[in-house]
């Protein structure tokens, strides 16, 4: 197949697979918050750095004031799927994955942390409990693209 001929097809799934992505809200003009990610997808391993993982729930203690919604606006309580983020040393909408602890799922960066954890990756769960009973761990992180 001819190099341009190649390209094109490369940019229609590329496309294809963007108009597959669900959107949750459009939150302020050119900010867009993804809900889903395409099921069939197939992310490249990036990078892999180690890092202690935490968990928290929403609670105003864990949190601020309004403790459902993220520093990027998402609300996860709402869409209630355990695949939130916070980490300070990522770019919002970064996936990663974290194979030693929950293997090949798929998180998306949505939160931040407070600043003296620049480091650390903490992990929204919907129980407090779950969260609590999740302690701290240190893993390996594989940043997608």
């Amino acid at each position: 197949m001819p190099a341009l001929a190649l390209e094109a097809a490369e940019e229609a799934k590329t496309q294809e697979m963007l108009a597959e992505i669900a959107l949750e809200e459009i939150n302020e003009p050119g900010q867009v918050i993804v809900n889903h990610l395409p099921e069939n997808d197939v992310w490249a391993v990036e990078r892999v750095v180690q890092r202690v993982i935490t968990a928290y729930n929403s609670e105003v203690g864990q949190c601020d004031d309004s403790p459902c919604i993220t520093a990027n606006g998402f609300n996860v309580c709402e869409h209630g799927e355990e695949d939130t983020i916070a980490a300070n040393f990522l770019k919002f909408g970064t996936k990663v994955r974290i194979p030693e602890l929950f293997g090949d799922k798929i998180f998306v960066v949505r939160d931040r942390m407070n600043s003296k954890f620049a480091n650390r990756v903490d992990v929204w769960m919907v129980e407090k409990q779950d969260a609590r009973k999740f302690g701290e761990k240190l893993a390996k992180i594989e940043i997608l693209r």
